[in-house]
C-alpha cells in the first residue's frame, strides 16, 4: 500500500538539489550582470562618439547648403512641416535632433568660430561614465567623470594610447 521509498526519491528533485541549483544560478548572475552592464555602458559610449561624428557630418552638409553652421540640433533634424529648410534640414534623425539618444543628452551651441557639441550621460554611471566635447575642429575630447568635457580634456583614444605606451616601456 505504501509507495516504495526508492521509487519516490527518483521521481523528482529534493529541496536540497533545488537550492543548490538556485545558488549556482545566483553566483553566475552575480558575475554576469556587472560585466553585461559594463559592456552595455561601453556600447552606449561608443554610440555617443559616433553620434558626435554624425553631428559633424551634418554640420558640414548644413554649412554647404546654407553658408552657416546650425545653432541647434533641431535645425539639423526633420522640419516641423513641409519641405526641408534651414529651420529643419532633415540631415539627422528625429531622435538625435531631440537632443537625447542612447542614454546620452546632446547639446549643440554656436561659438565665435563655429559650433560646439557636448554629450553627457542622462544618468551618469548607468548610461556612461564619460562626457564628450567637440567643436568644428571635429576632435572629440573625453572626460572621465560627471563634469562636462572641455577642449582641454584629452582626445578620445589618447588615454588608451598613453597607457599602451607606458606598458611597453
Amino acid at each position: 500500500m505504501f509507495p516504495d521509498r526508492r521509487h519516490r526519491r527518483t521521481a523528482g528533485f529534493s529541496l536540497i538539489e533545488l537550492l543548490i541549483v538556485i545558488a549556482i544560478i545566483l553566483i553566475i548572475l552575480t558575475v554576469a550582470v556587472p560585466k553585461y552592464n559594463n559592456i552595455r555602458r561601453s556600447g552606449q559610449e561608443m554610440a555617443a562618439a559616433v553620434a558626435i561624428q554624425t553631428i559633424h557630418k551634418a554640420e558640414t552638409q548644413y554649412y554647404s547648403q546654407y553658408q552657416q553652421y546650425a545653432t541647434s540640433l533641431a535645425q539639423l533634424g526633420p522640419p516641423t512641416s513641409g519641405a526641408a529648410n534651414s529651420a529643419g534640414a532633415e540631415i539627422i534623425d528625429r531622435d538625435l535632433a531631440s537632443g537625447e539618444k542612447g542614454g546620452f543628452k546632446y547639446t549643440l551651441t554656436q561659438t565665435q568660430t563655429g559650433y560646439a557639441v557636448a554629450a553627457v550621460p542622462v544618468q551618469f554611471g548607468t548610461a556612461g561614465s564619460h562626457t564628450y566635447f567637440s567643436d568644428e575642429s571635429q576632435s572629440i575630447h573625453v572626460h572621465n567623470g560627471p563634469e562636462p568635457a572641455t577642449a582641454t580634456d584629452p582626445l578620445l583614444g589618447q588615454k588608451e594610447q598613453q597607457a599602451a605606451q607606458q606598458q611597453t616601456k
